[in-house]
């Protein structure tokens, strides 16, 4: 794939031999960002999951697990704001990549809305022969967890825009400044594996319905999150690094995820399909996931304010 699809339209002077645009130099503070972005949702998430196993859940207890909850999801963003406010090109780049895309790759667009619920209906399809139901093809109607005061609905939607906002607005391209794509998202995934362990004590939450479910399932999450990472590193940068294609890919995957009446076990099979999938794409895409990553000082042109 060449480098004008790839940065949709950037020239070759602005993107490296990935095809990736130069501007990923200057997000330059990997260990302040990952150190701030995690430790902040633990403490407030550990507060939360405190709250939420006290015998006597008053509205005020309720109320106070909630707020804690969201400050944790949108403290990544608050460090993103705080590390580039100063810094007009990156806020330039940060804007232009929260619009759609100019002249988007159309197939890569629908696999951002798609990829993730024709996957589990084909695990589903694929679970028929082994005995389990065709139920699990009917709408649920429901939930299989609470989000507390919150619909959840609204907590599948809001989650999948406040960690895209943080995690590809920043938290990506700081990470592929100095590494290969793949090596970044393979890092990013233990990152990211670590950053929900404080959801999982919060009582009634879904990471905490995961874990109560068994062994097996609670390390589908992670396995599961290796092909998820990939999948949707390869969207991002195949769609010029627009924000709103990872937004797209991770709210498609939260609501797919609960809108069936899925066997726990055919979510064991999507993550299978999915990991077969990301060796495809890795393997068919191998300038962008093993490409030299961006030179360290690069000359850039200033932002066109």
């Amino acid at each position: 794939m060449g480098h004008a699809r790839a940065g949709l339209g950037r020239t070759s002077k602005q993107v490296d031999a990935r095809g990736i645009d130069r501007v990923v130099s200057q997000y330059n503070r990997p260990v302040l960002f990952y150190f701030l972005a995690t430790a902040l949702p633990w403490i407030f998430w550990f507060i939360a999951a405190y709250l939420s196993h006290r015998p006597n859940q008053t509205t005020t207890v309720l109320i106070a697990t909630l707020v804690l909850s969201i400050a944790g999801l949108v403290a990544p963003l608050a460090v993103v704001y705080t590390l580039v406010r100063n810094k007009p090109l990156l806020k330039v780049d940060i804007r232009r990549r929260l619009l759609w895309p100019a002249h988007p790759p159309w197939a890569l667009i629908a696999c951002a809305f798609l990829l993730l619920p024709v996957s589990l209906l084909v695990a589903q399809a694929i679970s028929l022969p082994f005995g389990y139901s065709t139920d699990q093809f009917l709408l649920r109607g429901g939930f299989t967890y609470s989000a507390g005061l919150l619909p959840v609905w609204l907590t599948l939607l809001g989650a999948a825009i406040l960690e895209e906002l943080a995690w590809h607005s920043y938290g990506t391209d700081t990470l592929i400044r100095r590494m290969r794509v793949f090596t970044a998202s393979v890092l990013f995934t233990l990152i990211w594996v670590i950053w929900h362990v404080p959801l999982a004590f919060i009582e009634g939450y879904y990471h905490n319905e995961v874990v109560e479910s068994g062994v097996l399932y609670t390390l589908n999450f992670p396995a599961s999150m290796i092909a998820f990472v990939i999948l949707m590193n390869w969207l991002y940068f195949r769609c010029g690094r627009s924000i709103l294609v990872p937004i797209i890919f991770h709210a498609s995957a939260n609501f797919s995820a609960e809108i069936f009446l899925t066997h726990p076990d055919s979510k064991l099979i999507q993550t299978a399909l999915l990991l077969l999938l990301s060796i495809v794409v890795v393997v068919t895409e191998r300038g962008l996931f093993f490409g030299k990553e961006c030179p360290e000082k690069t000359r850039l042109d200033p932002p066109k304010t």
